[in-house]
């Protein structure tokens, strides 16, 4: 993830939104709130309209605005038909920590006092300066998007809100085997050294008890487009040829010829490889097969030695 790279385009995009949001805007929530027709939802990530499809079911139609896990997320540029589907929203689903601003800026192009937003940062109390915006690793954070979702879909759906609450509460349940999984591997490998690029899947890696030795420098440079320094480098490929680490746990969907290099030392150490989603790979995986992939891939790597590079 690079900050604020996802507000390229964002200019270009508002010609095109500002002029149709007044037309469309007040119709589209009118119909939904009134109980016909479905709910329509925009979400940044496709990981959270995954969520918002689940707890929605049958009752909303859901947009994922960054939803291909391959291609880099951050080249993504903000387009007149996006910000014409954030005008129509009833329902709107950003990541914040300044990962997503487009959906902010967006919004505040076509204003709707009767649209309904989940912040994630918000919802979880963050700060703007939280440094890790990857939120949707934190094994706590779907659950909380889950119920926040079931109160404000019932209210903009009353009908239905039995149905919501029920879906949120099946929802929650269904990632106990990946909350199980996570405490069975810190109960038996915690402290496995592991090397990063980025802090992708940090609060995994954390909540599983992993200690990631790769410095936050290191991994806020290549974050943010950053080079790093020479010395880090060194120190990051040193994790490998002198076998530090368990596993190399890499963003495969944001690579450049330094951050190949440092997988290709990995690979010549025979140290394995785990690719990393920020995008939630697509088709056949929902939010949770998919958390669970990524936790099974580091076990295969750390008890077998096996790399995952992708999904």
């Amino acid at each position: 993830m690079r900050n604020g790279l996802k507000t390229l385009g964002f200019g270009i995009a508002l010609l095109g939104v500002t002029g149709a949001a007044a037309g469309c805007t007040s119709a589209r929530a009118s119909s939904n709130s009134s109980g016909h027709g479905t709910i329509s939802i925009v979400a940044g990530e496709n990981e959270y309209g995954d969520v918002a499809q689940q707890i929605g079911g049958a009752y909303v139609s859901v947009h994922s605005v960054d939803s291909n896990p391959n291609t880099d997320p951050h080249t993504y540029e903000a387009t007149p038909s996006v910000g014409r589907e954030i005008a129509q929203a009833n329902l709107l689903i950003e990541n914040g920590v300044g990962y997503d601003t487009f959906m902010t800026s967006m919004a505040s192009a076509s204003p709707n006092s009767a649209r309904k937003v989940i912040d994630v940062q918000k919802l979880l109390g963050l700060p703007d300066s939280t440094p890790n915006p990857h939120l949707w690793y934190d094994p706590k954070t779907m659950p909380a998007v889950a119920n926040e979702l079931a109160t404000q879909l019932s209210a903009l759906d009353p009908a239905h809100a039995a149905t919501f609450r029920a879906n949120a509460t099946a929802f929650t349940a269904s990632l106990k085997p990946w909350l199980n999984a996570i405490a069975a591997f810190k109960a038996t490998h915690a402290g496995t050294k592991v090397a990063t690029t980025e802090p992708v899947a940090d609060y995994l890696l954390q909540a599983m008890g992993i200690d990631n030795v790769t410095p936050w420098r290191f991994q806020a440079d290549i974050m943010n487009g950053t080079d790093p320094t020479p010395q880090d480098v060194a120190l990051e490929k040193g994790f490998f040829t002198q076998h530090q680490v368990k596993v190399f746990c890499y963003n495969q969907q944001v690579t450049d010829p330094l951050t190949d290099s440092i997988r290709q030392t990995a690979l010549s150490a025979n140290v394995p490889v785990v690719g990393v989603y920020e995008t939630m790979p697509t088709p056949g995986y929902d939010y949770q097969s998919w958390m669970m992939a990524e936790l099974n891939a580091i076990e295969k790597a750390v008890t077998s030695g096996q790399s995952t590079q992708r999904l």
